[in-house]
């Protein structure tokens, strides 16, 4: 062979091949590597900039006045599809802005909770909660201790029960929608405090702000969204929504 003729024996033609297939794999090695590493580059960066597109639409695509959708509707919808999201079907909640919660004549509000309020929910605890607070909430179970569940007792007969805003009087939610009372019951006492979904928020009212707060539309503190495996859950004071009707008052 030509390699025999060079001076090369049979044993040294092996090794020059075999060291030649050695080097080339260890290119083609290297370069699936850098291929690689820039797929994950790019994939980051796709993340990143979704990440922050949906921060984006989440805040503004509904003003606090705009119960409806937009083409920003469409595109938070898109966007719930795209990061998994249990409620991508119908964009909910709906987002507001964080000026709603600013001060106001009252706290966040413009006047205090109603003197009397359902289910002999404590005044100053409700005032406390719905007006000049953020973040904290009623004890575990207070609701419990209220006249609420004896009010199911003696007057449920199957219709959703009504919840108005402790402050204005408006209709905030009703429940149970979708389920029994029993099953809204047992969500509630599971959790500590009452548990509404998405079905059973009345959104003329109802917005969440981009960290989870729950809120109404003229600044009551209401709970905070806590999704869970079938979709948002709405962690709600018993003393945010226990005011009379507003034409009751």
């Amino acid at each position: 062979t030509q390699q025999h003729e060079k001076g090369h024996t049979t044993k040294d033609w092996l090794v020059l091949t075999l060291s030649h297939k050695s080097k080339k794999s260890r290119n083609t090695r290297r370069e699936l590597s850098t291929w690689l590493n820039m797929a994950r580059f790019t994939a980051t960066s796709l993340i990143m900039m979704l990440t922050t597109l949906a921060a984006s639409v989440r805040t503004s695509a509904f003003s606090p006045s705009r119960p409806g959708g937009s083409i920003n509707n469409t595109r938070l919808n898109l966007l719930n599809k795209l990061f998994g999201s249990s409620s991508a079907t119908n964009g909910l909640p709906i987002v507001a802005e964080e000026s709603v919660m600013d001060q106001k004549a009252h706290g966040t509000s413009e006047k205090p909770v109603q003197k009397e309020l359902r289910w002999k929910c404590d005044f100053d605890t409700a005032d406390r909660i719905c007006n000049f607070n953020r973040h904290y909430a009623e004890f575990a179970g207070y609701w419990q201790t209220t006249e609420f569940l004896q009010h199911i007792k003696d007057n449920y007969k199957g219709e959703p029960l009504d919840f108005y805003d402790s402050v204005t009087g408006k209709l905030l939610f009703k429940a149970p929608v979708g389920r029994s009372m029993e099953d809204f019951l047992k969500e509630s006492a599971s959790h500590g405090w009452p548990s509404f979904r998405d079905e059973e928020v009345v959104w003329d009212y109802v917005r969440c702000l981009r960290d989870g707060e729950c809120i109404s539309t003229t600044g009551t503190h209401l709970g905070h969204n806590l999704p869970d495996g079938k979709g948002n859950r709405y962690c709600i004071n018993l003393v945010s929504v226990a005011g009379q009707a507003e034409d009751e008052e």
